[in-house]
């Protein structure tokens, strides 16, 4: 059994996408944001920046923080979505999405959709710089299928969420062809479907 400590967030919902696609069971262990629940003692035991998602492998007793780090994990474990012979390519888009397209794309959307008129400078930085990600991943996209190549691997996973809040962003996905097509590409999975409503509250994959 897996025990997912996760937020509704584009992290969390990496993971919840991934164990749905690996098919694993897994468990759900809210942790609201909005009230703290992240700096509890019990929680920062087994995340040490107080960060989701978090998962515990109690088959294994093994805990691990990091979504990146908790993709990897549950590839080579289920042996799917990690290609050998392609992972240093895998790594680089995941890498990328872990080092660049999340923490950029954050920050926008604290400027623009949380804090709207708060800094003019960071609102219209975090707003190009999303703009120029949008553009490069529609380059790459245009010439492969996925970011890593022809197959569906934990680099799409990984990057899949940050996109799927698109109308947060005002950028327009539907003026990115190759980019939107992935996106509704993905986005037609059962798994992705069941795993970004996470908490099963009926929730709906945005439209481009």
């Amino acid at each position: 059994m897996i025990e997912l400590f996760t937020a509704d967030t584009p992290n969390g919902k990496k993971i919840s996408i991934m164990l749905e696609e690996i098919g694993y069971e897994y468990k759900i262990t809210k942790v609201d944001l909005s009230k703290g629940d992240q700096f509890k003692k019990d929680f920062r035991k087994i995340s040490p920046f107080s960060k989701i998602p978090v998962i515990i492998d109690h088959k294994n007793n093994v805990s691990i923080f990091e979504s990146g780090a908790i993709l990897i994990y549950l590839a080579e474990k289920s042996n799917k979505f990690y290609n050998n012979n392609n992972r240093n390519i895998i790594n680089q888009w995941l890498m990328a999405q872990m080092g660049l397209i999340g923490p950029m794309i954050g920050q926008h959307h604290q400027f623009h959709h949380f804090n709207p008129g708060k800094s003019e400078f960071g609102e219209k930085r975090y707003f190009e710089i999303s703009k120029t990600l949008y553009n490069d991943l529609d380059q790459r996209l245009e010439k492969s299928k996925y970011l890593a190549g022809d197959f569906y691997t934990i680099a799409d996973i990984a990057t899949w969420p940050w996109i799927a809040r698109h109308q947060w962003h005002d950028i327009g996905l539907k003026n990115f062809k190759y980019l939107s097509k992935w996106y509704l590409d993905i986005a037609s999975r059962n798994a992705v479907i069941k795993g970004y409503d996470l908490f099963k509250k009926g929730l709906e994959i945005p439209k481009p």
